[in-house]
């Protein structure tokens, strides 16, 4: 090899990697707890883009006091309604939610113990008169959507005593699996996600409600085309059986 063709070579070699350099993004996600799923995709996702990811789990209100707090981040994965929030707070950018996946509520019960009848509504009704308590997120879409099933059932006065409110949907399961509580309703991933329970099944079609996941970039995002590329990455196939495996499926099936 001539002395002019080695520094042609070490050129090119030079360029490839400042390219790489470049493009490999090191992105901070913020999400909700959907570690089953997303650390799936973050798998792939690595592997193929070259891209890295930081993902910082937790439920919606401490994921907001962290932003409150200045915490600054390239995408977060939350419910729509803090998207929504944090894109009139100006901390994600104007256009770029994207709804990537949804969930159905069930119920959980002690890992080992009976699961009830809940296959029509009269058996749904039934179980939540005869459960001698029942956890629920008090302040999200599963519990607000349990409370309004309990008001048209007519049984608010005869449940009202036995609800357990929970602060958020990945605590709702916890007092189940201890046996401290005999039910959970919730999204179908967090019942997934805890092997002290297990799903008697989801809600009756004519009940069930979705809890959707959706996903902002932030305005502080050092590499949008990086964070961009993260998201559309939730359509993948192999995102999608990700996504199914964990009781969840795509935003529009």
């Amino acid at each position: 090899m001539t002395m002019g063709s080695r520094f042609a070579t070490l050129a090119i070699g030079l360029m490839t990697v400042q390219t790489q350099g470049i493009w490999a993004a090191e992105l901070k996600v913020l999400s909700i707890p959907l570690r089953g799923p997303l650390e799936q995709i973050r798998s792939e996702f690595e592997r193929t883009t070259g891209h890295k990811l930081l993902i910082n789990y937790g439920p919606s209100a401490e994921l907001q006091r962290q932003i409150d707090a200045g915490e600054e981040f390239d995408v977060i994965v939350s419910l729509p309604g803090q998207i929504d929030n944090l894109i009139k707070q100006g901390k994600v950018a104007v256009g770029t939610r994207v709804d990537v996946a949804r969930a159905g509520l069930g119920v959980a019960v002690k890992k080992g113990a009976p699961k009830p009848d809940i296959t029509s509504t009269d058996a749904f009704k039934s179980v939540l008169l005869n459960a001698n308590s029942i956890a629920y997120a008090a302040k999200g879409p599963s519990g607000i959507h349990l409370i309004d099933l309990i008001e048209r059932f007519g049984i608010s006065a005869q449940t009202k005593p036995k609800l357990r409110p929970m602060g958020a949907g990945s605590l709702v399961v916890a007092p189940v699996a201890k046996g401290e509580v005999d039910i959970g309703v919730v999204s179908i991933p967090f019942i997934l996600a805890e092997p002290g329970v297990e799903l008697v099944g989801p809600l009756p079609l004519e009940l069930q409600h979705y809890v959707v996941n959706s996903s902002g970039i932030g305005t502080a995002a050092k590499d949008v085309n990086a964070a961009n590329v993260f998201i559309k990455f939730f359509t993948n196939p192999g995102s999608v059986q990700a996504l199914k495996a964990n009781g969840l499926e795509p935003a529009t099936p």
